[in-house]
């Protein structure tokens, strides 16, 4: 009896804190959209006395000649194209380093940890792209984008992939399978469910990244969905009706796709490190 309340006692804890530390700013996020400027100033957690939904959300889209619709444009090619890019090439490399057993395995192995360990450097980073006449671009910040998540989506790949037979590799080869060709016709389809779980976490990540098009692609032309936070804030005034409405907006794709696939996410995390 006593271990059965302790264990419900814990789960009731657990609902409790994920309550208050996901839900509560949530209802608060909302409610704060809805209100008008100046009761939406108290921010304090109460029903609107006005309700200004329709009129926040127009001013919302409207403002900067349209600058969120332009934002949704950038963030959606760049979430596209750097996790496209980053499940083939983490798929790929993932393939490589785990089936082919060289002396140079180790320095790869060590290059993966170190992209996960060791913080990104702006300043360098900047050079480089300068160099390659891609700063201030979005095929710039892709290359980015997929360079800083390349190190963890390859991990997820290779503990997937070391529960794959090796025989099936051998079989296609003896039918007349070429590198290529084996790892699109046999290996990757096998892949499901990590692909999944690498589509959504990548793209939740990339669509809601605030710190790279902020150092990288500077400028009202190249802006994302987050850098439209400083649209309705100054030095000296904040409109956090506007404020609110924009940050709901730009929470409402990345909140479906995890509600969609949240067991495809645990699937492919469990499956990689189980078999893996």
């Amino acid at each position: 009896m006593t271990a059965a309340l302790k264990r419900y006692g814990l789960g009731l804890l657990a609902i409790a804190i994920t309550f208050v530390v996901f839900v509560v700013p949530l209802i608060f996020m909302v409610l704060t959209a809805v209100k008008d400027r100046r009761e939406s100033a108290k921010l304090e957690f109460s029903w609107p006395s006005n309700f200004a939904f329709l009129q926040n959300f127009q001013e919302v889209l409207a403002k900067r000649n349209f600058m969120l619709g332009t934002a949704f444009i950038n963030s959606t090619i760049l979430t596209v194209a750097s996790v496209s890019i980053l499940v083939i090439l983490a798929a790929m490399v993932a393939w490589i380093l785990q089936r082919r057993r060289t002396r140079w395995n180790g320095v790869a192995n060590f290059l993966i940890l170190s992209g996960l360990i060791i913080p990104p450097a702006v300043v360098p980073t900047i050079w480089v792209l300068q160099s390659m006449g891609l700063f201030k671009t979005l095929p710039g910040l892709i290359l980015v984008e997929v360079a800083f998540g390349l190190s963890f989506c390859i991990m997820l790949f290779r503990a997937f992939i070391a529960s794959i037979p090796r025989e099936l590799d051998e079989a296609a080869v003896i039918d007349g399978c070429g590198p290529i060709r084996l790892f699109f016709r046999v290996i990757f389809p096998l892949l499901r469910s990590v692909i999944v779980t690498v589509i959504v976490v990548q793209s939740v990540h990339i669509f809601n990244d605030f710190q790279n098009p902020l150092y990288f692609l500077p400028g009202d032309a190249n802006a994302t969905v987050q850098l439209t936070l400083f649209n309705f804030q100054s030095q000296f005034t904040t409109s956090y009706n506007l404020l609110f409405m924009n940050i709901l907006l730009i929470t409402i794709p990345p909140f479906i796709m995890y509600l969609f696939f949240n067991r495809q996410i645990v699937a492919g995390m469990t499956a990689g490190a189980v078999k893996g």
